[in-house]
Order: structure tokens, then C-alpha cells, then sequence
């Protein structure tokens, strides 16, 4: 047996041929920060799509620095190419978190202070994270159905972050954004301050 799926006949067992194209992720764009105010992607701009190309889009964060110590890096949505980012969303986080001695129990809680509950306002991705030189924060956001305008837009999202008091962070989240309309734009930036480094990629899931 070769390995390679000649057709798509096999997917009971889990053999699916990979799509046209070159695989099931596909590179769309990067943005780099450098004492950014924010970093956003805005469908048809500077070769961002952000359309019904893809159902499922993923964003990946590579060691995103931040400008300011003890803030949160956050995302919001815009039905508006980017004019508005104030979809309201529902939102649920929990963490698991141990810090770098030792010295105090590892522990995994809900976290309702980063919760929305049709809030329209930026959704948390991190909490308290640290700006020290050696600290960043690593991970992502799987979103579904941006152009779908029947339902409402579920995304999901997972980061490792090193909190301003040396503790590790695995940051759990998942909501929707309450809008049938296309999302066309998705903004990223922290609570106060520059991202002042890292990178953001978009990629487009083929299904």
C-alpha cells in the first residue's frame, strides 16, 4: 500500500485525499507588530479574504510581546469592513494556570470576569499577561461560517501566556458573535498599550 488516496473513497476510515491546492490549511496572510496600536484583517484589503472561500478560518499567535505590562490581548469583530468593531458577543473562559517556583498550587478555574454576555466590547484572549523581555504569548482562534448569513458565528480559541506574575496561563475560550450578517473584519489589539512584537497569521481551512 502506497499511503496515497487516489479518491476521496475512504473517508469512514479516515483516508481523505488532500484538496486541491496543497492541504487542508492554506496561507492567506501575516501581520507583523512593531509598537502596533492594533493588528487587523480586513476582507478584500492588502490581499486579506476573509469570504465564503473558506467556512473555517484560523488565526495563529507567535509570541506576541506585549508594549505594557499587566494587560490583555483581545479581538472584536466588524460587520462594516472594520468601520465598527461592536458585534455583540457570548462568550465562555476557563484557565489552567501554575507558577514558574512552584510555590503555589496549580489550579484550573472558570473565569467569569472574562465572560461576555452580549457584550459588545473586545473579547479577552489573555488576562493580566506579562511585557517582561522574555515573555510572550503563543496560540489561537478558530473561527467558523464568517459569510454565512443564516446562523451566528461560533469560534473557539486556546493560548499559553506568561501572566505578569510568572505564572503560565493555558487560556481556554468559546462563544459566538450574535450577528447573521457576513463578518468581514477581525481586529486585534490589548486593553492598553502597543503590541510590541510577535507575529498573526490567517490561514483558510479547505473542507
Amino acid at each position: 500500500m502506497s499511503g496515497i488516496v487516489g479518491q476521496n473513497t475512504l473517508d469512514n476510515s479516515g483516508l481523505i485525499k488532500a484538496p486541491a491546492g496543497g492541504g487542508a490549511w492554506n496561507f492567506i496572510k501575516k501581520l507583523t507588530a512593531s509598537a502596533s496600536g492594533d493588528l487587523s484583517f480586513v476582507d478584500g484589503t492588502s490581499d486579506v479574504v476573509l469570504d465564503s472561500t473558506y467556512k473555517e478560518y484560523v488565526f495563529t499567535f507567535n509570541n506576541m510581546h506585549l508594549g505594557t505590562d499587566n494587560v490583555d490581548f483581545q479581538f472584536n469583530v466588524s460587520i462594516d469592513s472594520g468601520s465598527n468593531y461592536n458585534i455583540a458577543k457570548t462568550t465562555t473562559s476557563f484557565v489552567a494556570y501554575h507558577n514558574e517556583t512552584g510555590s503555589d498550587n496549580p489550579g484550573l478555574v472558570y473565569n467569569t470576569a472574562n465572560d461576555l454576555a452580549q457584550g459588545t466590547g473586545f473579547q479577552n484572549l489573555t488576562d493580566d499577561s506579562g511585557a517582561d523581555n522574555d515573555q510572550s504569548q503563543s496560540g489561537y482562534l478558530h473561527i467558523f461560517g464568517l459569510s454565512d448569513t443564516t446562523f451566528v458565528k461560533h469560534f473557539i480559541a486556546k493560548l499559553s501566556t506568561t501572566q505578569s506574575g510568572d505564572y503560565n496561563y493555558f487560556w481556554n475560550y468559546a462563544g459566538y458573535a450574535n450577528t447573521t450578517s457576513a463578518i468581514d473584519a477581525i481586529q486585534f489589539k490589548m486593553s492598553s498599550g502597543d503590541i510590541d512584537g510577535g507575529d498573526i497569521c490567517l490561514y483558510g481551512i479547505t473542507t
